[in-house]
């Protein structure tokens, strides 16, 4: 969403393409967005109106689901011992929860910690025609 990173911003758009040609499903916690939405008005200073626009636009796509159940016995699966941050333990749980699913994370501590918990992850080291079934 800002350009920071284009390897990273064509991953993404790789991911929501595939989602919206409905060859996978983007799960999406609220969680996640409750985080997109700090870093983007509070690191990069971008507007709560273009914020709103973005999340209904992402909202909107085809193959995009919005999660937002809490199953904290999952999360306590995780937290704190395998997955020191709370909201990375909420994702990591969800993931489990959501069988075939795959993390797509840029975060290489959580990407260390996911793999050591044995939860199926990507990173940056996605390869260009990557095409999940669910991410």
């Amino acid at each position: 969403m800002t350009d920071r990173n284009l390897e990273q911003q064509a991953i993404v758009k790789s991911v929501l393409e595939s989602g919206s040609r409905l060859k996978g499903v983007v799960l999406c916690h609220t969680h996640v967005l409750t985080e997109f939405v700090y870093v983007l008005e509070k690191v990069y200073l971008v507007p709560p109106e273009e914020i709103k626009d973005m999340i209904k636009d992402f909202k909107a796509l085809p193959g995009v689901k919005i999660i937002q159940e809490i199953d904290f016995k999952a999360v306590f699966e995780y937290w704190p011992e395998v997955v020191g941050d709370f909201g990375d333990a909420l994702v990591a749980s969800l993931a489990k929860a959501q069988r075939g699913s795959v993390l797509l994370t840029f975060d290489q501590k959580f990407l260390a910690q996911i793999n050591k918990a044995g939860l199926p992850a990507y990173s940056q080291r996605v390869p260009p025609t990557f095409s999940p079934s669910r991410l």
